[in-house]
C-alpha cells in the first residue's frame, strides 16, 4: 500500500510541479510586461534624470518670462498712472515745495518771469532747433523752411501738452503731470530723431518750472483763502465779544435806573405796596451786583486783549471717542462758543471737558497746540484744531501751567447715547418683527 503511495506522489509530484511553474512563468511575463519600462533601473533613472533637465528648464524659463513680463507690467502701471486721476497720491510721491515766496502775487511774478524766459528762447530758436542743414530739391532754402515747419509743429505738440498740464493742475496731481510733461519731451524728440530736430532740455525745465509756480499759485490762493475766512471769524468774534460788553454795560446802567425809581417810588409808598417795593428793590440790587460784575469783567478782558478762555470739548458721535477739540475764546460767556461749535454743521452737540480761564489765552492754546502737534487729526490745516490723544495727557499739560484748571473726565454724549438707545429699541422690534413673520399663517 505504501509502494502504492508513493508512486501516485511520484506522479502526481511533476504535474503540480508543471502547474505551478506554468502560473510562475506566467506572472512573471506579466509582471515583466507591467514593468518592462523600468526594469532597466539605470535606463529609467537616466530618463528620469533627463525629464528633469528638461522641466527644470521649463521652470527657469518661465520665471525669466514672467520676470520680464513683470518688469513691462509695472512700467504700463506706471505709465497708466500719469493719467488716471483715482490713483493714489502715495503711489507717485507726495510734493515738497520748490519755492517759498509770501503771498500768491509773488507766485504770480514768478510765473511771469518764466514765461518771458520760455518767450525769449523760441525768439532765440533755442527751444526747439534742428542740428542739420538740411536740402529739399538740392536747395537749403527750402531744407530750412521745411526744417521750421516741423519745428512749428514740434513747438506746438509740446506747448499744448505743457498747457493741458498746467491748466488740470490741482494739489493731488502735480506729480502726475510732470511725469506727463517729461514723457512728451521724450516721446516728441524721439519721433523727430529721423529729422534731428529737438527740444532743448533747458526748454523742457522751464516748463516744468511753469507747471510748479501754477501748483504752489493755486496752494498758496488756497491758504490765503482759509487765512482770510480765519480772520472773518475772529472778526466776527470779536464783534460779539464787543456787543456783550456793551450790553454787560447797558444791562448795568438799566439796573441802575430801576433801582433809582423803586428807590423814589418806596417813599411814597406804604403798607403791602411798601413791602413789594422793598422786595423788588433786594431783587434789583442783587440784579445789579450780577450786572455790575459781569460789566467790570467785560470792560477787564476789554482792555487785557489777550484774556479768555481756552476750552477743551469732545463729539463721541462725531467724531469717536479719544478725538478732543483745543480751542479759545474770548467771549463772556464761554459756553456760547461751545453751543455754536455743535450746531447744525455736526449731528451731535459737544461735551466740555474744561473751561480755563487765561490773561493769555492765545498763549495757552498756541503751548497746548504745539505740545499735542504730532496727535493732530488734520496735518495739513494747523487751523483745524481736533487731536486723538488721551485726556490724561491732557489735563498733564494743562496742569503745568494752571494746576487750579477743573476738568470733566467722562463725556456725556446725551444726544448720542439715546440715539443708540434708540436704533437698539429698533433693531430689538424688528427682531421680534422677524420672528414673527416666520411663523405661517395656517399649517
Amino acid at each position: 500500500m505504501e509502494v502504492l503511495i508513493l508512486l501516485l506522489i511520484l506522479f502526481l509530484l511533476p504535474i503540480v510541479l508543471g502547474i505551478f511553474v506554468f502560473k510562475y512563468r506566467k506572472r512573471a511575463n506579466s509582471l515583466e510586461k507591467k514593468y518592462s519600462s523600468i526594469i532597466d533601473i539605470d535606463v529609467a533613472t537616466e530618463k528620469l534624470l533627463r525629464d528633469k533637465e528638461i522641466i527644470l528648464s521649463e521652470v527657469d524659463n518661465l520665471r525669466d518670462s514672467y520676470k520680464d513680463k513683470k518688469i513691462i507690467y509695472d512700467n504700463l502701471i506706471k505709465e497708466a498712472a500719469i493719467f488716471n486721476e483715482e490713483i493714489q497720491l502715495a503711489e507717485l510721491g507726495f510734493y515738497k515745495p520748490h519755492y517759498d515766496f509770501d503771498t500768491s502775487e509773488d507766485y504770480k511774478k514768478k510765473m511771469d518771469n518764466i514765461k518771458i524766459q520760455q518767450k525769449y528762447m523760441v525768439t532765440e530758436k533755442t527751444a526747439i532747433y534742428s542740428n542739420t542743414q538740411w536740402t529739399v530739391q538740392g536747395s537749403r532754402a527750402k531744407g530750412k523752411t521745411m526744417a521750421n515747419r516741423a519745428i512749428r509743429l514740434t513747438a506746438r505738440a509740446f506747448n499744448k501738452e505743457c498747457d493741458s498740464a498746467v491748466a488740470k493742475v490741482r494739489w493731488n496731481n502735480i506729480k502726475r503731470l510732470e511725469v506727463q510733461i517729461e514723457k512728451a519731451f521724450y516721446g516728441i524728440n524721439q519721433l523727430n530723431k529721423s529729422q534731428d530736430i529737438e527740444i532743448d532740455e533747458c526748454y523742457l525745465n522751464l516748463k516744468i518750472e511753469e507747471l510748479r509756480i501754477a501748483h504752489e499759485y493755486v496752494d498758496k490762493k488756497h491758504q490765503e483763502k482759509e487765512v482770510q475766512a480765519e480772520i472773518k471769524r475772529q472778526m466776527r468774534e470779536e464783534m460779539r465779544f464787543e456787543k456783550e460788553v456793551e450790553k454787560a454795560i447797558s444791562d448795568e446802567l438799566k439796573y441802575e435806573n430801576l433801582l433809582e425809581r423803586a428807590k423814589v417810588d418806596i417813599s411814597k409808598s406804604t403798607g403791602n405796596q411798601l413791602n413789594k417795593l422793598n422786595a423788588k428793590i433786594a431783587k434789583l440790587e442783587e440784579d445789579l451786583a450780577a450786572a455790575h460784575e459781569k460789566s467790570e469783567r467785560a470792560k477787564s478782558m476789554a482792555q487785557q486783549t489777550k484774556s479768555g478762555h481756552v476750552y477743551v470739548i469732545s463729539n463721541i458721535g462725531s467724531f469717536g471717542e479719544g478725538i478732543y477739540k483745543i480751542g479759545m475764546t474770548r467771549r463772556l460767556d464761554p459756553i456760547d462758543r461751545v453751543k455754536e461749535l455743535g450746531d447744525a454743521s455736526v449731528p451731535f452737540i459737544f461735551d466740555l471737558h474744561a473751561m480755563i480761564y487765561s490773561e493769555d489765552a492765545p498763549a495757552l492754546e498756541n503751548s497746548l497746540h504745539k505740545a499735542f502737534e504730532n496727535f493732530r487729526l488734520n496735518l495739513v490745516n494747523t487751523r483745524k484744531e481736533f487731536f486723538k490723544i488721551a485726556l490724561d495727557d491732557i489735563v498733564e499739560e494743562v496742569r503745568k501751567v494752571s494746576p487750579e484748571a477743573e476738568f470733566i473726565k467722562s463725556a456725556e454724549a446725551r444726544h448720542f447715547t439715546e440715539t443708540l438707545s434708540i436704533l437698539e429699541h429698533r433693531e430689538k422690534l424688528a427682531d421680534r418683527q422677524n420672528a414673527i413673520n416666520q411663523y405661517p399663517e395656517s399649517l
